[in-house]
């Protein structure tokens, strides 16, 4: 099922807002920007990662100094899913922030 500009506009918008209530109920001492739909998250060491949307292509990008990877929403699993890495968007996230926080987060629900 292919999903329409709104569709994947609400699954991006709830996935980042999803991201930031997850950091922030953490104490996690990472800064979150978002703007014009661009999740910046600053970590201590000034390392950023940042998600963006590709509406186009309807995949949501993440950018980190390890590369960049796209990520294209599964509707029967309901996860954001990279096909050269075979990882979850919550798979890759929780490797990153554990590197750059040594806290561990429980991003399930992305």
């Amino acid at each position: 099922m292919s999903l329409s500009n709104h569709q994947f506009h609400d699954l991006v918008d709830a996935t980042q807002r999803n991201l930031e209530d997850i950091i922030d109920a953490n104490d996690a001492d990472i800064d979150l920007e978002n703007s014009a739909g661009i999740l910046t998250l600053t970590f201590e060491n000034q390392h950023q990662l940042i998600l963006s949307r590709q509406e186009p292509l309807k995949q949501l990008w993440l950018a980190d100094r390890s590369g960049g990877f796209h990520f294209d929403y599964d509707s029967e699993r309901s996860l954001w899913h990279c096909a050269s890495t075979q990882q979850t968007l919550a798979q890759m996230l929780s490797t990153i922030l554990l590197a750059h926080t040594q806290h561990t987060f429980d991003l399930n629900s992305l």
